[in-house]
């Protein structure tokens, strides 16, 4: 267990000096968030809304306006043309159903099926090189490892701030 313990660190150590190396930036979710969004500010514009039922017209009202508040999701152009690796769950866009040659990243699990979707800024459409992104299965976790751009892209399913040309998809390992 000790030397179990050791050797994930060790690897981790590792992995990051390699990223480092590479110039790769390991980012997280709240990195493509600028720091003066206040998200719950939006939501405190609507009041209360526990009390209100999904088939109240308020809470209608509510829902278009807040897809529309999370579209223009404002985004950190700072990250335009980094080199970045990035967590998070896989929505499938595009593939032959063993390998995706698109999809949307997002921060958690279910994102972009139930309404409403993430905000823009919490959305990643990614472009697979040669279309060979291994998926496990629909909704997998990953790390993906590539070019940051900071434009948005709109699909059915959401409309994506980012997009990521990947280098790399991997399962996510901790």
């Amino acid at each position: 267990m000790k030397y179990g313990l050791l050797r994930l660190l060790v690897l981790g150590l590792f992995s990051t000096v390699l990223l480092a190396a590479a110039g790769v930036d390991q980012i997280e979710w709240d990195d493509l968030i600028p720091d003066d969004y206040r998200p719950d500010k939006i939501m405190a514009q609507f009041g209360d809304i526990s009390q209100l039922s999904d088939d109240d017209p308020r809470t209608q009202q509510i829902m278009v306006e807040l897809q529309a508040l999370w579209d223009d999701a404002p985004i950190v152009p700072q990250l335009d043309g980094k080199r970045v690796r990035l967590p998070g769950f896989v929505v499938p866009l595009e593939g032959d159903g063993k390998k995706l040659s698109e999809f949307l990243l997002v921060p958690y699990y279910g994102a972009c099926i139930h309404v409403p979707p993430p905000p823009a800024n919490q959305t990643v459409y990614v472009k697979v090189s040669e279309a060979d992104a291994k998926i496990r299965r629909a909704f997998d976790t990953v790390w993906v490892t590539g070019a940051m751009s900071a434009k948005s892209f709109d699909s059915d399913l959401a409309t994506a701030g980012y997009q990521l040309q990947a280098d790399l998809v991997e399962p996510y390992e901790e």
